[in-house]
């Protein structure tokens, strides 16, 4: 399975999950600060409808301030639209293959995590297929791309308890590998889910840098 194979899959996990949320849940915080959960969805929606030519003339038409562009992406999604003709929306985006400018792993890890940044929110982990959350822990360890997993994660080392996958050296993480790939990327809750030395060192970095 290529990396938009599995883009279409978790996509399509997503928008099955969204379509059972009750009324009230669109309106609670998510794991990203300042944004509902109704936010995460239409921010995901922009991501999987933008193109690099659109997104570089977002980015001029915002004065290359990428949080107003982003604001300005979900103000748009959002307005007139129930939750759910949002989740209509996503749903027709399922076979999209388009994005902003970057690796279509950081579209997969974008689909997963901002997922997580919901339902976590909401009380729980989804479901996700293995080889789906490998390849994007594989993709944040070496990457800081926005999001600064690869120094968050330095000098400890990462073991998931329900798959193969171990990274790192130093105090050791251990816990499911949904939880250590929010925890790579900055969402402090994930840090209640996992265990070992190495959580008090990924807690003090999250802290000072949080996403």
């Amino acid at each position: 399975m290529d990396t938009w194979q599995m883009i279409r899959a978790e996509r399509q996990s997503l928008v099955d999950a969204l379509a059972g949320l009750p009324v009230p849940a669109w309106e609670q915080p998510s794991l990203c600060a300042g944004w509902t959960v109704r936010d995460v969805v239409a921010h995901v929606i922009a991501t999987a409808s933008m193109t690099p030519p659109r997104f570089f003339a977002k980015m001029i038409g915002s004065g290359f301030r990428f949080d107003a562009m982003v604001a300005k992406e979900i103000a748009a999604v959002i307005s007139g639209r129930s939750d759910a003709e949002l989740v209509d929306m996503l749903s027709t985006r399922v076979d999209a293959r388009t994005a902003p400018p970057g690796p279509a792993l950081s579209w997969l890890g974008e689909t997963i995590v901002h997922g997580e940044d919901v339902f976590r929110a909401l009380g729980g982990y989804r479901e996700h297929p293995a080889p789906h959350l490998i390849a994007v822990a594989d993709f944040y360890r070496g990457s800081d791309l926005l999001i600064g997993a690869k120094s968050r994660i330095a000098g400890v080392t990462l073991t998931a308890s329900d798959a193969q996958w171990r990274y790192g050296s130093g105090p050791e993480v251990t816990g499911p590998l949904v939880a250590l790939v929010m925890a790579m990327t900055g969402r402090t809750v994930a840090l209640d889910d996992l265990a070992g030395d190495g959580v008090a060192v990924l807690r003090e970095r999250t802290a000072t840098h949080p996403r």
